[in-house]
């Protein structure tokens, strides 16, 4: 392994980072079934399957569910690669891990026995884990395609018109704003450090320079939190966050929040 990994590695983490808002970027700026719609009936849209997913207890529901939200998410011109890559492995990886106690701990019925370990699966266990993991993989489907069709901003003005506080829409908008400079900053930190490092620096020297950059990371940005507070006051901030862009309710967006309400209420009734 290279002596400069930890450097290397931060540098390549913070890039794919930058990449990844890129690309959610120009996913909600394609054309597609849900960048038609009007953010209001977006987000109660998937609120709405996502509840139902939640209701459901019947597998062959849950996975007709995530049947939906991957053609959703086709349509939506979000691609199946990148979801493959941020979701479905990501959150497979989680929520097996969870769902593995209940394949050996739930009794029931006598399904497979492993022969060295002595462990027993039953069907219950297996239905038990297959539905917690359908079910997260599901709702995180779901989500990750609404983020990825719709602009940060008009999900939190959404957000905001179903009468969500004002200082949580405010801090949520700070918040992914904040992430993205630091991000950049660090970026620039580090590259702008490596290319003045000469020789090779052990693993502790390393360590002491990483920490080093994470302090005055930190430093600035409090310092920064500080300085755009005060120019949010002078520039007539009263806590309320106000966008050039209106929504307006048209035609298909009445028929697809009907649509979305008539698959949630549906799929809670089959699958109860």
């Amino acid at each position: 392994m290279s002596r400069h990994s930890v450097i290397e590695s931060t540098l390549q983490g913070l890039t794919r980072a930058l990449s990844k808002a890129l690309e959610s970027e120009h996913a909600a700026s394609q054309p597609g079934f849900l960048q038609q719609l009007d953010p209001r009936v977006r987000v109660i849209g998937i609120l709405a399957l996502v509840v139902s997913v939640i209701l459901c207890r019947r597998i062959e529901v849950i996975a007709a569910f995530l049947l939906v939200a991957t053609a959703i998410a086709v349509a939506s011109s979000v691609s199946l690669a990148s979801l493959a890559r941020r979701v479905w492995l990501v959150v497979l990886g989680f929520s097996g891990v969870i769902a593995l106690p209940a394949l050996f701990l739930t009794p029931g019925q006598l399904l497979f026995t492993a022969p060295v370990l002595q462990l027993s699966i039953s069907v219950q266990g297996m239905r038990t884990a297959a539905l917690l993991v359908l079910r997260v993989e599901t709702t995180a489907t779901l989500t990750t395609v609404l983020v990825l069709s719709t602009p940060w901003n008009h999900i939190l003005k959404a957000l905001r018109s179903l009468l969500l506080p004002a200082e949580v829409v405010t801090m949520l908008a700070m918040t992914q704003r904040y992430v993205f400079l630091l991000i950049e900053t660090s970026n620039q930190m580090f590259e702008a450090r490596k290319s003045r490092t000469v020789g090779v620096l052990s693993g502790f020297q390393q360590r002491k320079m990483t920490a080093r950059t994470a302090g005055v990371l930190l430093s600035k940005s409090i310092e920064l939190s500080h300085e755009v507070y005060l120019a949010m006051l002078s520039r007539g901030f009263r806590g309320e966050v106000h966008l050039l862009t209106e929504f307006r309710m048209k035609p298909r967006d009445y028929a697809g929040l009907t649509a979305f309400l008539f698959i949630g209420c549906l799929a809670v009734w089959v699958g109860r």
